[in-house]
């Protein structure tokens, strides 16, 4: 089952432009992400850049509105991400807690959809999608 724990900490969505963490945070974070890979469950990860350099496309009314960050309405953004393979939503949350995350971060946990999630007219939709995946 793969997972997707998303980070997601407070009042980065108003940091500025080329803000970064603190160097003793990221050390402490790849010693984390070093352990998620030592027990094979580390698919993939990211950190990000603060909003205030990003942009959204929205689509009210049909056509693409484009919106340079930061967004004055947000209220959480995601600082990074991991991906990770187990065998539980249980064991995806034992590896949330063993994060080193400060007291304004949480961390969102979310089970990736499976083709087999879907019901077959779906899945029939979606011809073609393993083959896009595969050539990551």
């Amino acid at each position: 089952m793969r997972f997707m724990m998303l980070m997601i900490p407070k009042g980065y969505e108003q940091a500025a432009p080329g803000t970064m963490p603190p160097a003793d945070a990221v050390a402490a974070m790849m010693k984390y992400n070093e352990a998620l890979k030592a027990a094979g469950v580390l698919i993939t990860l990211d950190g990000l850049h603060p909003p205030s350099m990003g942009a959204r496309v929205s689509f009210a009314g049909g056509k693409p509105l484009v919106t340079d960050g930061p967004f004055a309405e947000a209220k959480e953004v995601l600082g990074g991400y991991w991906m990770i393979d187990v065998k539980s939503r249980d064991e995806a949350i034992e590896w949330a807690k063993k994060c080193p995350a400060g007291p304004n971060e949480v961390i969102e946990i979310r089970q990736v959809q499976e083709m087999a999630d879907f019901p077959d007219d779906v899945q029939k939709a979606a011809a073609g999608f393993a083959e896009l995946q595969a050539n990551q």
